[in-house]
């Protein structure tokens, strides 16, 4: 029986709460399959760990994770700990030091999500958003001058390599043309005359040696305007960091909301481990009252039955969610229901139970 080594970091807030339920269907599914399991080590780092010991994780933390398989996160960030902190001091530290450039993000309209563009339904919204995770705006580079001056001054470099933005176009290429769809790049180019420039230069480069793979181009207002009025031109997008996360915050608005979000942070060659997260925040307004959504952290564990070959369950994960949206007994407040977090999720463990054929 082939072993997942996994390790779980369900962070802040409501994260613990939709991880266990994420691990709860992931489980499920390894003893519906029977060929494979999967053995998890649970970290507890995140902002009270900060709070306590005055790192985000252990200085060794990196090492520790690099033997597993894959890593499953909840979510980061907590009152008292700045922002900028608790990312780089975690999520950014994981995706950098594992190089997990590729930050996959489905934007997809499930069955029985609700979406608040008019006349809208599923099929209609359907992109697999692939967002460059290692460099661009998110680089970490700049300086701070005169700090409490009447001249300060800050700059923040986007730093984009031919690398960088090679590595991720070409994924996205070989994605559209595995998937026989189009393939549209957002940037930013009549402004950012050096780095969205280089961008589209090289999109157009790589292009060549995908002559089958229908392209397009837009500028980023442009497209944030056509995800609300056109959706469906859009199927496998391509894009910087910055403009990736924005957009895909975008996407889930129209999809659903944040509590059906999910990502993953590969790694393709696969020498580290990739890690898979539910996008929405910590929300520590609602932690511990068992009334989060644990849609999108179940959304990503079907990632993780993707990323390891078993798309067949991947996609079971996904119709058992859609048949939960459409049926409408088993819903989190967010979604207009009652139930609690762990009820939603032995909700669909119960659907994939039922329908393991």
């Amino acid at each position: 029986m082939k072993t997942y080594r996994m390790a779980s970091i369900p962070g802040d807030g409501i994260g613990p709460e939709v991880i266990a339920e994420g691990v709860k269907v992931l489980n499920a599914v390894a003893e519906l399959d029977g060929g494979f399991r999967f053995d998890w080590t649970e970290f507890p780092w995140g902002c009270e760990y900060y709070l306590r010991n005055g790192v985000m994780m252990d200085e060794d933390g990196i090492e520790r994770l690099k033997g597993f398989d894959a890593i499953y996160l909840g979510a980061v960030g907590a009152p008292g700990v700045p922002d900028h902190i608790s990312l780089w001091g975690l999520l950014l530290a994981i995706r950098k030091g594992f190089d997990q450039y590729i930050n996959l993000r489905p934007v997809k309209l499930l069955r029985g999500a609700p979406c608040p563009l008019k006349g809208v339904g599923p099929g209609e919204i359907d992109m697999t958003f692939i967002r460059e995770n290692s460099e661009g705006e998110y680089a970490g580079s700049g300086a701070w001058l005169y700090k409490d001056q009447p001249n300060e001054v800050v700059i923040q470099n986007g730093v984009f390599s031919r690398v960088g933005c090679e590595r991720v176009i070409r994924y996205a290429y070989e994605l559209a043309r595995k998937e026989k769809k189009t393939l549209s790049s957002i940037s930013k180019g009549n402004a950012l005359n050096y780095s969205m420039v280089f961008w589209d230069q090289i999109f157009k480069e790589v292009g060549k040696d995908y002559p089958d793979v229908k392209t397009y181009s837009y500028l980023v207002d442009a497209a944030s305007m056509f995800m609300v009025r056109d959706p469906k031109r859009f199927e496998i997008v391509v894009t910087s960091n910055l403009f990736g996360d924005i957009l895909t915050d975008l996407g889930a608005a129209i999809t659903g909301g944040l509590g059906l979000a999910a990502g993953a942070n590969l790694n393709p060659e696969r020498k580290y481990p990739s890690m898979f997260e539910p996008i929405h925040g910590s929300a520590p307004d609602i932690a511990g009252r068992g009334v989060a959504n644990p849609i999108a952290a179940v959304w990503s564990a079907s990632q993780i039955l993707d990323f390891f070959g078993h798309e067949a369950w991947g996609r079971k994960v996904l119709a058992a969610i859609e048949t939960l949206l459409s049926e409408r007994k088993t819903l989190t407040p967010d979604l207009g229901g009652s139930a609690t977090t762990g009820e939603t999720g032995d909700a669909i463990t119960a659907l994939l139970r039922e329908n393991r054929q």
